[in-house]
């Protein structure tokens, strides 16, 4: 080796010596003390980089917050860089990285749910009076959806969700000092194996059914992926089926979508028929892991989930794969099932491109299957009432069931599971008890924040997939908000193209400059026209993901169906 360059490099800077390690005062040193917590905190856990996030929860549960030191600490010990827990740490919204001379966050955090059904129902007010009353000895911020918008405003202090939040109830729920989940009752695994739960997997695990049975059936019913992207399910799991082993499994539990409850209902009530779908899932594709991505915004379903799995031992069933249970930490990009695979690994959530597709070059760079949490719900139910019990139901010309999360200005919000094809009007009507008192049907959303918005006059439309792309909308997830009269269209579209600037991951320009460029121009007063419909096309046209890609979906429709709104 030569080695001129480095001593010419020396005499020219002789307060400079060869050194292996960094040199005192450069870089951020791992404090002993520090370093011993992290120790201690993990003990003998493994130091995967895949656990990275769930370390970093495990830190944050611990102390309150993410100090320097103990980030520090954790690269260390994980044989990390800094950067790459440091970049993780400050990408998710539900950690709180407390720099060096920063005073940490209060021991209570009041989150206040700032969606748009929220919003629809007071939560803004909520927030102000909240800040006058604790100014700086609670923590009070605004947070997106929470997943239960049929009891709107929402609130969470600590983990502990208030429903149809007040001041008055907050504060009792401050003076109990009781922060954590209320766990509601469930179907647990007595009662779901009493009802012949896990009958249908045994039989599969018995040899009673083969993998293409099972595919087969769900190829005839016509059952869709229900997260939103409406793919084939069938189809998906024949795809990752003939790809070659090892193969994996990863379901989507991160319902973000603003005004999507089902998710949510499906496994605080009836947790196991998920499961179950899950399982079957695997053996048909032979998994031999399953990672059950949650989001973090639901800790009841993380401790029903946890107390549940832990159960399944009881059925003494052979081959089945390894479950891990993770956490998100506060990120909408993360539904998307690119994101979510980051997330798992421990990294920041951003989506990949495609191809390859998570069938071929998933999680790990294995082939993996990905199906959402309702999905799953129907399997069971699907392959013991066979195909034509599923595709007999719908309306309209349509084929199957839906869950609709319905919320905003009907009398009763909630969950409604109805024909797939079924109208708003219908779903208002038929199963919402009407409109509330004093509101008149003015628009709805038919699939969340990215689903755009219609006019009441389109309120005869199947719903469904496919039903409602020409008309600049689509049903996603079947989050369906409802507006009235009394509500003003231009600022709902302003609060959801907010959400989309706060929840952009960043990492394509269209998206993260389109959506910060589009909110400035819709909040400083008349809209320029021209300029949001070319940002809104360069988004659609250039965005990486769906979530830029759909962001302007809410302009478009109010600038086509709303123009009074701008006048």
């Amino acid at each position: 080796m030569n080695k001129a360059p480095k001593e010419a490099f020396r005499r020219k800077h002789p307060g400079r010596s060869k050194r292996s390690t960094p040199h005192k005062g450069k870089g951020r040193q791992v404090e002993t003390k520090a370093l011993n917590t992290i120790k201690n905190l993990l003990n003998d856990k493994p130091r995967r980089r895949d656990l990275l996030i769930e370390y970093l929860h495990l830190i944050q549960d611990t102390y309150g917050h993410l100090s320097y030191p103990n980030l520090t600490a954790l690269a260390h010990e994980m044989k990390l860089s800094m950067a790459e827990v440091f970049e993780v740490a400050t990408f998710y919204a539900h950690f709180d990285v407390v720099k060096e001379g920063e005073t940490p966050p209060p021991a209570i955090t009041i989150r206040v749910c700032d969606s748009l059904t929220c919003e629809l129902m007071g939560a803004k007010t909520l927030t102000d009076k909240l800040r006058a009353t604790y100014g700086k000895s609670i923590r009070v911020i605004p947070a997106p959806c929470m997943g239960r918008c049929e009891t709107a405003p929402v609130a969470e202090v600590g983990h502990r969700h208030v429903i149809n939040a007040n001041p008055n109830v907050i504060e009792s729920v401050i003076q109990s000092g009781e922060f954590s989940p209320e766990i509601p009752n469930y179907k647990n695994l007595d009662n779901y194996t009493n009802e012949g739960g896990y009958k249908l997997l045994k039989d599969c695990l018995n040899g009673n059914y083969s993998p293409e049975d099972i595919i087969t059936k769900l190829e005839n019913s016509g059952l869709r992926g229900l997260g939103g992207a409406g793919f084939p399910t069938g189809r998906k799991w024949r795809f990752v089926s003939s790809e070659p082993s090892p193969r994996l499994m990863a379901i989507n539990a991160d319902e973000g979508e603003p005004g999507t409850i089902k998710d949510r209902i499906y496994l605080e009530s009836d947790p196991h028929r998920t499961l179950e779908g899950m399982l079957i899932g695997a053996w048909a594709i032979q998994a031999t892991d399953v990672y059950f991505y949650l989001r973090d915004e639901y800790p009841h379903i993380r401790h029903i989930l946890n107390t549940e799995l832990q159960k399944l031992d009881k059925l003494e069933l052979k081959n089945l794969p390894r479950i891990h249970l993770r956490r998100g930490a506060g990120a909408y990009i993360c539904g998307e099932e690119s994101a979510m695979l980051e997330s798992i690994e421990g990294k920041r959530g951003e989506p990949r491109h495609k191809p390859p597709f998570p069938s071929q070059v998933g999680l790990f760079g294995r082939p993996t299957l990905i199906n959402n949490v309702e999905t799953l719900y129907w399997v069971r139910d699907i392959c013991e009432k066979g195909p034509d019990w599923f595709t007999e139901k719908g309306l309209n010309g349509r084929s199957g069931l839906r869950s609709f999360s319905v919320s905003g200005r009907v009398n009763k919000p909630g969950m409604k599971l109805a024909p797939a094809g079924i109208t708003v009007n219908e779903l208002i009507n038929e199963y919402c008890g009407g409109m509330a008192n004093g509101h008149n049907f003015k628009a709805y959303l038919p699939g969340g924040a990215s689903g755009g918005i219609l006019p009441a006059s389109l309120g005869n439309i199947p719903l469904d997939f496919g039903t409602l792309e020409e008309h600049g909308c689509f049903i996603g997830s079947a989050a369906v908000i409802i507006l009235s009269d009394k509500d003003d269209l231009k600022a709902a579209a302003i609060n959801l193209t907010r959400f989309f600037e706060d929840e952009s991951c960043g990492q394509c320009t269209p998206c993260r400059i389109g959506t910060e460029k589009a909110c400035n121009i819709m909040t400083s007063g008349t809209w320029d026209i021209k300029l949001l419909e070319e940002l809104s096309n360069a988004m659609t046209d250039a965005s990486i993901c769906g979530l830029g890609q759909a962001a302007p979906n809410p302009i478009k429709c109010v600038i086509k169906y709303f123009p009074e709104e701008l006048a």
